[in-house]
């Protein structure tokens, strides 16, 4: 009996390790068959393949090469809010009154709205942030609070993560448009509105800017789009950059395109808050008698919010679970870049990208990840000038695994190729990071990434890569 225990565990050992060596080599030989190809020739390629249960690598190669990530990089700063700032934590977003409120219902002074960050605030994506919710509660406070006019104005506190609402490295081909977006103290709408167009009878014709969603007249937009043929679809830019009220329209629209418009990157998504609430109250007879503006606006002039605020109300944001869940599933730019500044104010810095991204390496190397391998620009991935090594994100989706939160991180993970997997796209780089079970119950984690690829369609070939795993 002794004899067939022995026998019997060998036979399961070695069939065991003959698996693994079966899916490394497979891994192996469709990698190579991924380098060889014709669209990788002046590309750098990397894979790191992980086995899920243990951490031990089952296929890599340039793993430990840094290289531009896109968007895959927001499973990294997804990881890391959830482990410093916790899966229920909510941003608070304060509205408040100074000065005083006359016997005949005038305030003497100016509605104060104070952010921290959140970057859900009139966003469509979720029932309690949408515009006209917020609105509707910020007009409501006021309301009972007794204000029937204001002699004053409706202010944008923006002052929590200061000005630099870009991070240096973001091209200016994207900034201005809505994946571009700029990220402060106090979001709006995710910091976007929408610019409806109609292309041409015929290409090189003009293109017509029919509207702006909301209607922004504050911003004037210098039209020099062209209609592209039929078929070329949506090659429209916005070129706005932070705090201007001019932008310009360039590229081509293509006859026969489906979608409404293209949407923009507010410059100024604080100051534009502040507009829409008291807009909102102009409609309903509230009137007030300065225009609407920001701390920042104010500091030019060299002026600031005068007297102590008296609270109105406090709107909580979505769960960071809730706000995760977007910001994988959707890519949603804006978020990674206020979860990043979120990181490192929580921690009693400077809530700024530079320091966010300072915080998130810290972090990780006291977690053991070499602070080498991480080099972070930014929080969404947009910067091609960040280089992550697949080994460094493999090694953190690993470690991800652990915690009591994990359920809620992998679910905002979209599902492609069968895979819980992360992708990513900036010109001219693909990515994929995620999790993968196969029918037998084995678990991997996989990051395969490649940079300065030719030509379309690379992302099938990657996944043939990854297919070796089923």
């Amino acid at each position: 009996m002794k004899l067939f225990n022995s026998l019997f565990l060998l036979f399961v050992f070695t069939s065991s390790v003959s698996f693994a060596q079966t899916t490394a080599q497979k891994l192996e030989k469709a990698y190579q068959t991924l380098v060889k190809d014709e669209q990788a020739k002046y590309a750098i390629t990397s894979l790191c393949v992980l086995d899920a249960n243990t951490g031990k690598v089952i296929f890599a190669n340039n793993e430990n090469i840094g290289l531009a990530t896109a968007s895959t990089l927001k499973t990294i700063t997804s990881a890391t809010a959830f482990y410093t700032l916790g899966k229920d934590f909510r941003y608070e977003t304060k509205l408040s009154y100074t000065g005083n409120i006359t016997a005949d219902g005038t305030l003497l002074g100016d509605i104060i709205i104070t952010g921290s960050g959140d970057p859900t605030l009139g966003s469509w994506r979720y029932e309690q942030t949408k515009e006209n919710n917020i609105l509707n509660q910020w007009v409501a406070a006021i309301k009972a609070a007794g204000i029937k006019k204001i002699v004053g104005s409706v202010i944008s506190d923006d002052s929590t993560f200061g000005t630099s609402t870009i991070p240096t490295g973001w091209i200016w081909q994207d900034i201005g448009n809505y994946y571009g977006a700029g990220a402060g103290s106090i979001c709006w709408r995710e910091n976007q509105f929408d610019v409806h167009l109609k292309p041409g009878s015929s290409t090189g014709a003009d293109v017509e800017v029919l509207k702006t969603v909301p209607q922004t007249p504050y911003i004037q937009l210098i039209n020099e789009l062209k209609t592209g043929s039929s078929g070329t679809g949506d090659n429209a830019y916005g070129f706005l950059a932070p705090y201007t009220n001019i932008g310009y329209l360039r590229g081509t629209w293509g006859m026969g395109i489906k979608k409404s418009g293209i949407s923009l990157a507010l410059p100024d998504a604080a100051y534009d808050a502040a507009y829409r609430l008291q807009d909102t109250l102009k409609r309903l007879s509230i009137e007030c008698s300065k225009n609407a503006s920001s701390t920042r606006l104010l500091e030019i002039e060299n002026k600031q919010i005068n007297g102590e605020q008296k609270p109105l109300l406090t709107i909580f944001s979505p769960t960071l679970s809730q706000i995760v869940y977007w910001f994988n599933k959707k890519s949603v730019n804006l978020y990674g870049e206020q979860l990043l500044k979120t990181v490192a104010f929580k921690q009693g810095k400077e809530g700024s990208t530079r320091s966010g991204a300072k915080a998130v390496i810290d972090f990780w190397a006291g977690k053991g990840i070499d602070k080498n391998a991480l080099n972070m620009i930014d929080g969404s991935g947009l910067s091609p000038g960040n280089r992550i090594t697949t080994m460094a994100m493999a090694s953190i989706l690993f470690q991800a695994q652990k915690e009591e939160w994990f359920a809620d991180y992998i679910k905002s993970f979209p599902d492609y190729n069968g895979m819980s997997i992360k992708s990513g796209n900036i010109n001219d780089v693909t990515a994929y990071a995620g999790y993968y079970t196969d029918k037998n119950g084995n678990k991997y984690v996989a990051v395969i990434n490649i940079n300065n690829y030719s030509g379309s369609g690379i992302s099938r070939k990657l996944f043939q890569v990854l297919d070796a795993l089923k």
